[in-house]
C-alpha cells in the first residue's frame, strides 16, 4: 500500500517524513464499511443541494445519519467555489515528462454574492474509488468520501472590491487530493479570503481533469534520489504559476480582478507544508507561510528565510522530538516565527481527515473530539494570516491561550514547550 511515511517505490530509505499519513484515511474508509447501511446510498454519492449555510434551515446531518460532513464556517461571508483547469506551456510535467505540458487542478474558495445555489460535491464518486484503491481499502461503498457534506456553493458569483481580497494557496499532502483542506479553505474564504487549493498532479490519487481524464499517482512508482528536493522544487513552481494565472493580466478566473497581488500567503499539509519554505524563497510575492505537520526533509535554502513562518504539528514534532528537521530549520528562520504543537493531534488533525473519521466513529488515535481538530486550525491559520497578510495584529500569536489549552508555544532555544 503507498504511505505517506515511506519514500516511492524503490525510494532510498529515509527517514519518516509523515506520521499517521494515510493509514489514518484507510481507517476512516475502512469504518465506513460498516457503520451504516446508508453509505452505500445514491443520496450519497452527491451532497444534497438543501438551503444553503447560513439561510437559517440548512442543518449538517447528525453522525448518526450516515453522512459525513464538514462544520459551517465561522465568518459572516457566504462561500462560493470553483474549480479552473490550467495549462503551464513553459514546462513539461515533472513526473511524466511524455505527458507534455505541466497540467493542474485547482479549487477556488472565495467570498460569494449569495448563498443561494448547490452545494459543491467534495470530490467524485471515481476519485473517492482511486483513494479507497490508492490506500489498499476494500469491502467499503467506493463513493463514500464523494458523499461528505460541504458548505460552500458550487460555481457562485464571486463578491468583493476590486483588488481588495488577500490570497491564500494551500497545498497538500502526498498522495492525498486538494479537497483534504476544504474545512479550512471555506473558513478562510467566510473571513474574506480567496483561497487556491492547488492539486499538485501525478502526486494525488486522483485527479480528474474537465475532459473526463483522471490521473493517479505516477510520482508514488518512481526511484529518485532526491525525490523531497525535487517535489518541493515542482510544487513551488505549480505555485508560482498559479499565482501568475489569477493574478496576472489576464487572470484565468473571473474573480482574478478582486485579488490583491500584493497580499499572498500559503499554507500546506505534509508535503505541502514541507513545500512552503522552498516557494518563499523562490517567489517573493508569497509574503508568508505555514507547515502543518510536515517533516523538512527538503531543508530550507541556504540564506534562510527572511519572511514570517510558522511550524504547526502534533506532539511528535515538540522540540527534541521525533523529527529533527524542524530544530534544524528552525535556525534557518531569521524572521517572525512560531512553532506550536498541538497536544492530542495526529498527523490527520491538520486536514478534514480527524474530524471525519470521528464522526464516523472510527479513532485515529486524536485527542481532539468532535470538530476541535479543525476549529484549532482553522483558527490559529486565520489567525497567522490576518497578521502577515492583512496586517491586524494577533493576540492569540503571542502567548498560550485558555481558550485553546491544546496548542503549545515552542521555545526551541529553551528546549521547552508550553
Amino acid at each position: 500500500m503507498a504511505h505517506e511515511n515511506t519514500p516511492p517505490r524503490g525510494g532510498r530509505p529515509r527517514a519518516p517524513f509523515l506520521r499517521g499519513g494515510l493509514a489514518a484515511v484507510a481507517g476512516l474508509l475502512a469504518l465506513a464499511a460498516g457503520a451504516s447501511s446508508a453509505l452505500a446510498s445514491p443520496a450519497l454519492a452527491s451532497p444534497a443541494p438543501g438551503p444553503a449555510p447560513g439561510s437559517g434551515t440548512a442543518r449538517p446531518p447528525a453522525a448518526s445519519e450516515g453522512t459525513p460532513y464538514l462544520p459551517a464556517p465561522t465568518g459572516h461571508l457566504p462561500v462560493g467555489t470553483t474549480s479552473l483547469h490550467l495549462k503551464d506551456g513553459s514546462r513539461k510535467d515533472p513526473w511524466v515528462p511524455e505527458a507534455g505540458t505541466r497540467e493542474l487542478m485547482v479549487s477556488l474558495w472565495y467570498p460569494a454574492k449569495s448563498r443561494e445555489g448547490r452545494r459543491a460535491r467534495y470530490m467524485t464518486p471515481k476519485e473517492s474509488e482511486l483513494v479507497l484503491k490508492g490506500t489498499g481499502v476494500t469491502g467499503v461503498a467506493p463513493d463514500v468520501l464523494s458523499g461528505t457534506r460541504t458548505n460552500a456553493i458550487a460555481d457562485a458569483a464571486p463578491a468583493g472590491r476590486r483588488g481588495r481580497l488577500p490570497l491564500v494557496v494551500l497545498s497538500p499532502g502526498f498522495t492525498w487530493p486538494r479537497t483534504s483542506l476544504t474545512a479550512l479553505g471555506e473558513e478562510l474564504a467566510s473571513r474574506g479570503y480567496v483561497v487556491a487549493g492547488v492539486e499538485h498532479t501525478y502526486e494525488s490519487f486522483a485527479t480528474t481533469f474537465p475532459d473526463g481524464r483522471v490521473t493517479t499517482c505516477a510520482a508514488c512508482e518512481l526511484d529518485i534520489d532526491d525525490f523531497f528536493g525535487k517535489a518541493a522544487r515542482s510544487r513551488a513552481a505549480d505555485v508560482s504559476f498559479v499565482l501568475d494565472e489569477l493574478t496576472g493580466a489576464r487572470p484565468k478566473w473571473k474573480g482574478g480582478p478582486l485579488i490583491d497581488p500584493s497580499r499572498v500567503g500559503m499554507a500546506g499539509s505534509s508535503l505541502g507544508g514541507m513545500s512552503a519554505p522552498e516557494t518563499m524563497v523562490r517567489d517573493p510575492r508569497v509574503l508568508a507561510g505555514i507547515n502543518m505537520d510536515g517533516g523538512m526533509f527538503a531543508p530550507i535554502p541556504a540564506g534562510g528565510l527572511t519572511r514570517p513562518f510558522m511550524f504547526m504539528g502534533e506532539p511528535a514534532h515538540r522540540t527534541g522530538g521525533e523529527d529533527p528537521t524542524w530544530d534544524r530549520d528552525w535556525k534557518a528562520l531569521h524572521g517572525w516565527k512560531r512553532w506550536l504543537v498541538l497536544d492530542g493531534a495526529v498527523h490527520a488533525s491538520f486536514t478534514d481527515y480527524d474530524m471525519l473519521a470521528q464522526q464516523i466513529g472510527f479513532p485515529l488515535g486524536s485527542e481532539l473530539a468532535g470538530t476541535r481538530s479543525v476549529e484549532i486550525t482553522r483558527r490559529y491559520v486565520r489567525a497567522f494570516f490576518d497578521q502577515h497578510v492583512r496586517g491586524r495584529p494577533q493576540p492569540l500569536l503571542e502567548r498560550p491561550s485558555a481558550r485553546f489549552p491544546e496548542v503549545e508555544f515552542c521555545a526551541p532555544e529553551k528546549g521547552t514547550c508550553a
